[in-house]
């Protein structure tokens, strides 16, 4: 039986880049572009096609094994190209109290694509990393064999595939903006890009680790840092899967102005940041940021305000 290749997925690449009229922006005299990695492909959105699409590969037909939250868009994306490309996928889920509990939109998706999840106590989950609890994981699910992708899937495989997204935006802008939950999108976007232009990275979960996260990975990946990139942890509002009311409003209004939906988690702090950071001058007059635009809203409603 021939080994699934992810050439048959027909990718839209290079992303579109396209400019985005703001007055919010055009007054401090700063032009902003929208890098539309979500339209890369339906099921395999943004940055998860980027980081996923190495992994997928290296696997080479075995069972693929990785880990979540009960929101996680890698999750989601990870059963989708399982059920595209005929891979059997386990996803390991934050929260043991979560098994006896009705699934929530994503997960529902993560199942109806074939995703067997496996919910583990949230002490585990923070040692998933640990061989022993790792390998405890992998006997459990019958899989000791499995191909293993990290949480988020930032590893050095997939650093290296989002050095393509900045070489797309060579030339192009002269900052470029993402969002961050595990720091390879940032590691490799950083490398790909031209001497003259810079990265910021946008966390959205709180605990001051993704500068470190970014430098560790780039080690792994080329063996010492690469690209200038930055960090800008303000605008988490109060961690990861939380939506404030005024963060709701943002993403409402930047939906409204552009035709473009707005993913909660990730892109709706990038872009609020950027408004931020124009804003109060840390964009200079004449700039060109790119805001790379990660993902798309998943199944069912985005995650509920709160304040």
């Amino acid at each position: 039986m021939p080994l699934p290749t992810t050439a048959a997925l027909r990718p839209r690449l290079p992303s579109p880049l396209t400019e985005a009229d703001d007055d919010r922006f055009a007054r401090h005299g700063v032009r902003l572009l929208l890098k539309r990695d979500d339209l890369i492909h339906p099921d395999l959105v943004g940055n998860k096609w980027r980081k996923l699409v190495p992994n997928l590969e290296a696997a080479r037909g075995r069972t693929v094994v990785t880990f979540g939250g009960a929101y996680s868009n890698h999750l989601r994306a990870t059963a989708a190209a399982g059920r595209l490309l005929g891979l059997p996928t386990i996803g390991v889920v934050r929260g043991h109290e979560l098994a006896d509990r009705p699934l929530n939109p994503s997960l529902t998706r993560c199942v109806r694509d074939g995703m067997r999840l496996r919910f583990v106590d949230r002490s585990t989950y923070r040692r998933k990393h640990d061989p022993d609890v790792l390998s405890e994981l992998l006997d459990a699910t019958g899989t000791r064999d499995a191909y293993v992708v990290p949480e988020g899937g930032s590893n050095p495989l997939a650093v290296h595939g989002c050095v393509e997204l900045g070489r797309e935006l060579c030339g192009r802008a002269d900052v470029v903006a993402v969002a961050c939950g595990t720091g390879g999108t940032l590691a490799g976007l950083a490398a790909g890009l031209a001497p003259d232009q810079r990265a910021i990275g946008v966390p959205v979960v709180g605990g001051g680790f993704l500068a470190a996260e970014v430098r560790a990975l780039q080690q792994e990946a080329f063996g010492g840092p690469r690209g200038t990139w930055s960090v800008d942890e303000r605008f988490r509002f109060g961690g990861y899967a939380r939506v404030p009311t005024e963060l709701a409003a943002f993403a409402e209004d930047f939906e409204q102005r552009h035709g473009m939906p707005v993913e909660r988690l990730y892109v709706a702090k990038m872009l609020y940041a950027l408004v931020a950071l124009v804003s109060e001058g840390s964009l200079a007059p004449g700039t060109t940021v790119a805001a790379v635009v990660t993902g798309a809203p998943g199944p069912g409603p985005q995650p509920s305000a709160s304040r």
